[in-house]
């Protein structure tokens, strides 16, 4: 199979970006008011900039990885992983260290979005998503808003990327949170029919809810 049908459709499913989060997820209004402020240049909604998965397949990770490893492969492949994520991301810190009542954490990667004007805390996660990963992340959110955060900017967002999906964890967990995203990654390039299969399914989600 040639990588050029299989990157085709991996640009399809990326140009349906608006499609597969924003009208899947967010009443009509909301839609219509992400759409004024992209046109002002007031900045966007963060739905629009996360995408479900992402393709790490620029890495060469061996079968067995660490977390340390797939972190330190992210920061030697700097611009490919920023490509992935998409326009707007600047690299700001590797392993920021988050002191509160004086233990020390450590948060993987810390991003800039410019159009956001957020700070980005990405956490990496091999296995599926659990639920103490996002009092972590608010954890680091919350340090991030009182320490970090400069004037004229909104409240930073996380990022947690784990290598695995569990759907209904994440459904139950994260219903009505705003400022913690939840995505997959691959670290080996997906077959075309897979790539055929989720741009299927973003399709009939986006009509269905579009008709509603």
């Amino acid at each position: 199979m040639k990588n050029g049908g299989v990157r085709e459709l991996r640009d399809k499913i990326d140009a349906m970006l608006f499609e597969r989060t924003a009208i899947a997820n967010q009443p009509e209004e909301i839609i219509t008011s992400g759409l004024q402020k992209m046109g002002d240049g007031n900045g966007i909604n963060p739905d629009l900039v996360f995408k479900n998965t992402y393709v790490l397949d620029f890495l060469n990770l061996p079968h067995r990885y660490s977390e340390n490893d797939l972190e330190s492969a992210l920061v030697a492949n700097l611009q490919e992983f920023i490509q992935e994520l998409g326009n707007g991301f600047a690299f700001v810190e590797r392993q920021k260290r988050i002191s509160v009542d004086t233990i020390d954490y450590h948060l993987d990667l810390l991003f800039y979005h410019r159009k956001l004007r957020r700070l980005v805390a990405i956490d990496l996660k091999i296995g599926k998503f659990k639920p103490q990963y996002k009092a972590q992340m608010e954890l680091y959110l919350r340090w991030l808003e009182r320490y970090e955060m400069q004037p004229g900017e909104e409240k930073p967002v996380g990022l947690l990327l784990c290598s695995e999906g569990n759907t209904e964890h994440i459904e139950l967990l994260m219903l009505d949170e705003k400022d913690i995203k939840v995505a997959q990654y691959l670290t080996e390039l997906p077959s075309k029919e897979w790539f055929a299969d989720k741009l299927h399914r973003a399709i009939e989600i986006a009509k269905m809810n579009h008709q509603q």
